[in-house]
This record gives C-alpha cells, structure tokens and sequence, in this order.
C-alpha cells in the first residue's frame, strides 16, 4: 500500500490544477420553508450533497480551486445542479453525464426515469419538532459509477490535486460506490494528493451497521483525515464513546479524545481526525463546538464553544466545518487555525438556508474573532 499522505505534506498550489476535488452523491434539494413536507405549497430549491458541499465551501467562501466528481442525468434537473453548482465557482466539468437517449452505451438512459437525479425534501423543524429529509435516491445515475469509470491517474498525476475528500454517504451508496470510492483514494496517495473524509452515517443510506463498518474499515486506512463525531465512530467504525448523548461538552470531548486516540492507534495512517459538536436545545437552538485531533503529536485543538445559537438550517454543518479546516491548511494555516475556521464556516451554514454558506472568507475570519472575544453582533451600516 502506497504511503498515506499526512497534512504537513500537502503539495503546493502552483504544482497542482485543483486545491480540492470532492467524489460524492449530489441532489437537488426541496425546502418546504417553514412547514412540514406533507403540508407543502410552495418550496425553494438548493442543491447539496454531504461530500460535494465540501468542494462549494472550497470554491467560494475560500477562494480556492475546486472540482467535483459526481453523475448526472443530462436533462433539466440535473442542468439546475450543475448551474447552482458554477454559481458556487466549482469546476463542473468532471460530471459524468449520463444522456437520456437510451442509445445502449454506458452512460446512457431513457426519457421515463429509469435513471434520474437524485431529490430530496428538507424540513428544517422548528422548536420540538425535528427537522427531517426524505430522499429519492434509489435509482440515480450516481449510484452506477464504479471502478474504472473515472481516469484518476490523469487527475492526481498529470493534472494534480493538493487535498480529496469523499464521504460516508457516498462510499455505502451502492454495490459499487464503495469501489471507486477505495480506487480513488489508493491512486491519490499514490500520487502525493492528502486524503480526507468524513463518515456521515446515515441510516438512511446503509441501515446495516456491519456492512458500513466493513466498507469503513477498508477505505479508512487510506486516509489522512477523518472526520467523524461520536456517533459517526461507533456507526461506522465501531468505537464506543462512553458518555450519556446528552453529556456537556467538556464531558464530551473528555471521552472523545480517548475515542479518537484509539482510532488513532488502531489507524496509524491519520494524520487528522476532527468534528464539529452540536447540543440542540431545540431545532432553533444549538451550542456548537468544534476539534482537531493531532495524531502525531497527540494534541486536541478547541474552538470556543459557541452557546444557545439561533439557527435557521442545521444542514451543512459538518460539511463546512470540514471545508473550513481543509481551507485553512490548504492556505498554510496552523492547526489552532484550521480548527477556528471549521467551526466559524459549521456555524455560520446553520444561519442561512440551503447545504452551503455562499458567504464570503473575511465573514468567517470575523466569526473567529467575534467567537474569541466572545462579542455580540452588531449591524453594518
């Protein structure tokens, strides 16, 4: 196995086409506004998926080069996606579309739905009552994709890729997800590109705890961050974190740290495990925290913990908070850093609706600053 390529060994920007490419699912999103699904009349449209978030937090709030690779069905739909994905500054141009002429070739469809892009319904909630998203995804184009499909040679080696990130939606999508998914990551390390991922378990997806834990284990060993809360470690991997699911924080990342310490040891390829912490007063209220496992140097970085913050979409959080760290290293930050950016980018997504913040860098460097100091807000004018 290739060495695996650790956040202090991220190549620079003038030897690499992209900053960033992100491999995952991505829907169109329906957002009933404030009323459950069933009571809908009206709905926005956003697009989002829990890896490619990663790559529009990449391309517009930091600035940075960023790519996704995904699959779609070349009709309205899926134009919708992939223009509100440009209007993210994200290169589009690695989509593999599939055409709707059922002409009998690979990535080919008909015009009855056979394939067809992926949707979903997201109800923020409100006070007690929980937001919820309900999916269609069972027959998108991009749970075909499988080993072979994408030339990653000619992207990690000819054109070149500082950091990739996938994710645990993805790689349990589909017979063959996990497969691309496990090719992508060995060809990147293999080129020197740093590999990132976030476990997102959602039962949703895979309800079989022992069949993401299997397809986990094997594409873990690969990379140099992992991204996963609690929960997400014992779903998808199978470490306990022993505390109560509404302990405090500082109870909390007490019993994270050994968690994360025994992944760690258990996977001695990471370089970086982090995650975002929320406690949810209600579906309006969240105190929100964030760190950063240093697994050679055994040090956790913090961010201030931010309390009873009004929020208006929960979606998105770990996706930015993941999106922020990687920016920061990308952009030579320390550390101490990277896990400020996470968490100021997880909070300030949860403050506007849709997947993805569309805000710019200089307002997550005030949210830093506003956290540290642990100042009000005040209105510009």
């Amino acid at each position: 196995m290739a060495k695996v390529v650790t956040y202090k060994e991220i190549k620079p920007a003038d030897q690499c086409k992209y900053d960033g490419v992100a491999l995952g699912e991505v829907m169109m999103r329906l957002d009933p506004f404030d009323v459950p699904t069933a009571r809908a009349r009206a709905l926005r449209v956003f697009q989002g998926g829990g890896e490619t978030n990663v790559a529009c937090g990449l391309a517009y709030t930091f600035g940075l080069r960023a790519a996704i690779i995904t699959a779609l069905v070349d009709d309205d739909i899926g134009k919708n996606i992939r223009n509100q994905l440009r209007e993210s500054n994200v290169d589009t141009s690695k989509i593999i579309w599939f055409n709707t002429k059922n002409d009998g070739t690979r990535f080919s469809t008909d015009q009855k739905g056979m394939l067809m892009n992926g949707i979903n319904f997201t109800f923020v909630g409100k006070g007690v009552i929980p937001s919820d998203t309900l999916y269609y995804r069972a027959h998108t184009p991009v749970r075909e994709l499988r080993a072979g499909d994408v030339n990653w040679d000619a992207l990690f080696g000819a054109e070149g890729v500082r950091v990739f990130s996938t994710g645990g939606i993805y790689t349990l999508l589909s017979p063959t997800s996990a497969e691309l998914a496990r090719e992508a990551v060995q060809t990147a390390n293999a080129c020197g590109t740093f590999v990132a991922a976030d476990l997102n378990y959602r039962s949703k997806v895979e309800p079989n705890k022992n069949r993401a834990r299997e397809i986990n284990r094997q594409i873990t060993p690969h990379l140099g961050f992992l991204v996963g809360n609690d929960s997400d470690l014992n779903d998808a991997l199978g470490y306990e974190t022993k505390v109560d699911a509404d302990a405090p924080y500082q109870e909390w990342i007490a019993a994270y740290q050994e968690t994360v310490q025994q992944v760690a040891r258990a996977f001695p390829n990471l370089s970086l495990i982090g995650t975002q912490w929320r406690g949810a007063t209600n579906a309006d209220l969240v105190s929100w925290g964030a760190v950063v496992y240093d697994a050679r140097e055994n040090k956790m970085y913090h961010a201030p913990l931010r309390e009873d913050v009004p929020i208006a979409d929960r979606t998105g959080g770990g996706d930015s908070f993941a999106s922020g760290v990687l920016a920061a290293l990308l952009k030579g930050k320390d550390l101490a850093t990277a896990v400020q950016w996470g968490a100021a980018h997880g909070i300030l997504v949860q403050e506007t609706p849709g997947d993805t913040t569309l805000i710019e860098q200089k307002l997550v460097e005030a949210e830093v600053k506003r956290a540290a100091s642990k100042g009000g807000v005040r209105a510009t004018r």
